[in-house]
């Protein structure tokens, strides 16, 4: 039975499985592993955990070793070049008039790669300044162009609730947004409200979207007819976070009624209308 623990490169980045071997390992722990890449230093992020043999990862890579002194030496030195090649590069982008962003460099652990992040919005010719970057650093060169969101994930920021981005803390992937999870959740359809920084829908829409979705389904729709024994009359609002309805009596006057109190005078869905 294996030890999986949970290593991540880089601060914003995913985090990916290793076969622990006999280490003994904790968080914040600094490892050398083998990736598809070359020999990576990365920090342990998630606690060993056991896992049974039928549940293992398919080709799961071991921790190579502890990081030394020396492995830690050279991977601050590697941060150090990644900020001059940042500067060179955008001093090149500049010089040739390139139509691009460039958002991140990384610096393979062993020098043997560095691999630039630019986003643009379309096809740019980079040929010259690879060559420049090539004659500068003398070690191969990989331009990959990124998204918007993937550009927000590795620059960070605050949100609209004030706090740390999620995709910079916790989201490994990202999921599809739809504007119907902002209606289902009855929040303003107004594009600043509901778009993070990096002009897109907030990611945090489809957390809580499963759970508004069945709630709906146990309360009555928007006209409907219901009773209960304070009230009678037609729904006209619904609070899905209270589990509460705004009934209009006969009246005309409104009412919050609990959906545990109400007893439907219609089958369900007879009446229902479509949420906006």
């Amino acid at each position: 039975m294996p030890k999986i623990a949970g290593v991540r490169f880089r601060p914003y980045g995913k985090t990916y499985d290793f076969d622990c071997g006999h280490f003994v390992l904790k968080p914040e722990d600094r490892v050398i592993v083998k990736t598809d890449l070359g020999m990576s230093l990365g920090t342990v992020v998630a606690a060993p955990r056991k896992v049974e043999d039928d549940k293992t990862p398919q080709n799961l890579k071991p921790v190579f070793r502890l990081a030394t002194a020396e492995d830690i030496e050279q991977y601050e030195q590697n941060l150090q070049t990644e900020k001059d090649a940042h500067a060179f590069c955008q001093e090149c982008i500049r010089n040739r008039k390139l139509d691009m962003n460039l958002v991140m460099v990384e610096m393979l652990f062993d020098n043997s790669k560095i691999i630039f992040y630019f986003t643009a919005d379309g096809r740019i010719d980079f040929r010259e300044l690879v060559k420049d970057l090539v004659q500068k650093f003398r070690t191969r060169i990989e331009m990959r162009q990124i998204g918007v969101r993937n550009q927000t994930k590795m620059v960070g920021g605050l949100g609209g609730c004030g706090r740390e981005l999620c995709c910079t803390l916790f989201i490994e992937k990202f999921e599809p947004v739809s504007v119907k999870m902002a209606k289902e959740q009855q929040l303003s359809l107004n594009p600043s409200k509901i778009s993070g920084l990096c002009g897109r829908l907030m990611c945090c829409l489809a957390f809580e979207y499963p759970q508004y979705v069945q709630a709906r389904e146990r309360m009555p729709g928007c006209g409907e007819n219901v009773e209960c024994p304070c009230c009678k009359g037609r729904v006209v609002r619904q609070n899905v976070v209270k589990e509460t309805i705004y009934v209009e009596t006969e009246d005309g006057k409104e009412v919050e009624v609990p959906v545990a109190d109400l007893t439907l005078e219609t089958p369900p869905g007879k009446n229902k209308k479509k949420q906006p």
